[in-house]
This record gives structure tokens, C-alpha cells and sequence, in this order.
């Protein structure tokens, strides 16, 4: 059988850079390989204006995983979740299983800060602030829990300026979006950690309505973004989630 495929989409702000420091655990002789990918508008790559919508992106989203040999398994963290939680509405027989870590979509509506960035102007300065390298040391103090390198960390932040689709994420993902998903059956596995500051591990729940297959796996000393903090630990939790989900009992 082909050597099953974890495929990667990141947050807002960012791109595949994010998931780099996990490239030297997935060897050869790993059980799974491991991919990410940048969609347009992200990790300074230009915004494609074809991607209007969420099944717009979902499309190029489908556009990278089929060059891609089966058994697939797909990974979306934060509003990468979103992203993916909007493909499997579209394209589900893709892929054997689904991780979704830390999504976005749940209580928008009343979560204090997509109801901030609901307006162009917050989500320029928003944009902005998180890129100003004057506030960074307020940003690594709020958004990391364990030490990461600076170079990594400078990188991670510069990212947001160049992001073009920053934005326009804040105006596609809203709670209406979220209240009209179907639910997908599907082998899923709903990736938490309990020190989590960023999305509190109490909206699972909201997911799981959505993935009524989905299991909950909760890292006790994991927050927002483990894949920069803690990157061998990560990749050995996505290795043996992955082994999870395309065990016989679970695919469907």
C-alpha cells in the first residue's frame, strides 16, 4: 500500500512555513509522509481573485491533494479547520480521515474577537499589529507558552503583513457559515491542548455536531501552536492519530 500522506493547512497569517520545523520527523522511514500547503494569499504569496468564496479555496485545496497518492489524511489548524471543515462539505471521498486542531468556526458570534475584526478597518490595524516588530515581544508572551527560536518566531509574525487574505478570512468564515455546514461522516479526530489560549478546548463540543464520527484528543501541555513549540512531539501525535484513523475499524 502507498505510504499514507498528512496533508497540512495553516492558519490565518501564515502559510506552510508554519509546519517546517516538523519536516525532520517525517523521514523516509516515518510511517506517514507529510505535506503543507500555502494557499494564495497566504505566506506572501500573491491573493488569487478567483478565491472569492470558501469553495473557492476548497477547490485549491483539491487541486494540491489529488497530486497526491491515496490514503490521504487531512490536517487544518485553526482556520485552516475551517478550510477543511468547508472541502469535506465538497469533497469528503478525498481523503481517508480528517484532524482538525484547534478550528475556527464555532461561538464567532460571540467571541470577542472575530466580532472586533468583523469591521476592514480593525482587520488592517489587526493585521498590522501583529506584524509590528515593536509588539512582538507582547505577541511571543501572548500567543507562545514555551520558548521558540527567534528566527522561526520573527518569520512567523513578519507573515502576517504580507498576508493579503488576512481579512477576507474574517468575512467568509461567520457564524452563519459555521450553522449551515452539513454533517460529514467521516474517521476524525478533534486535536486539542488543554493549555490552549487561543480557541478554549469548551467549543469541541460545537464540532462534534459537525463531525459526529470525530473523537476528542486532548495534550496536556500543548497551547495554540505546538507545531512551533514542541515540533517532534507534534509530529509523533500526528504519526500515531494518522495510524488511528486508517485503522480498518475506522474507515467507513
Amino acid at each position: 500500500m502507498t505510504r499514507p500522506t498528512i496533508i497540512a493547512i495553516h492558519g490565518n497569517g501564515g502559510g506552510a512555513f508554519r509546519f517546517a520545523r516538523l519536516r525532520p520527523f517525517f523521514t523516509e522511514n516515518a510511517p506517514v509522509a507529510f505535506e503543507a500547503l500555502t494557499l494564495p494569499g497566504f505566506g506572501g504569496t500573491p491573493r488569487d481573485p478567483d478565491c472569492r468564496t470558501l469553495a473557492d479555496y476548497a477547490d485549491r485545496i483539491e487541486q494540491f491533494l489529488t497530486r497526491i497518492d491515496a490514503p490521504r489524511i487531512l490536517l487544518g489548524h485553526g482556520i485552516g479547520g475551517s478550510l477543511a471543515l468547508e472541502y469535506l462539505q465538497r469533497f469528503a471521498p478525498s481523503v481517508t480521515g480528517v484532524i482538525l486542531h484547534a478550528p475556527v468556526g464555532a461561538r464567532l458570534d460571540t467571541r470577542w474577537f472575530p466580532r472586533v475584526m468583523g469591521f476592514p478597518a480593525t482587520r488592517e490595524l489587526g493585521k498590522r499589529m501583529l506584524a509590528s516588530p515593536v509588539l512582538r515581544p507582547l505577541w511571543r508572551r501572548m500567543l507562545f507558552s514555551q520558548p521558540v527560536p527567534d528566527d522561526v518566531a520573527n518569520r512567523f509574525f513578519a507573515e502576517y503583513g504580507a498576508c493579503e487574505a488576512f481579512g477576507q478570512m474574517f468575512e467568509l468564515i461567520t457564524a452563519e457559515w459555521f450553522a449551515a455546514l452539513e454533517p460529514i461522516t467521516i474517521p476524525a479526530i478533534l486535536l486539542w491542548g488543554a493549555r490552549e489560549r487561543v480557541l478554549t478546548l469548551d467549543q469541541a463540543a460545537d464540532f462534534r455536531a459537525k463531525l459526529p464520527a470525530a473523537t476528542i484528543e486532548i495534550v496536556s501541555d500543548w497551547d495554540h501552536f505546538p507545531m512551533l513549540e514542541q515540533p517532534e512531539a507534534y509530529a509523533r501525535k500526528l504519526m500515531a492519530l494518522s495510524a488511528r484513523l486508517l485503522a480498518p475499524a475506522n474507515v467507513v
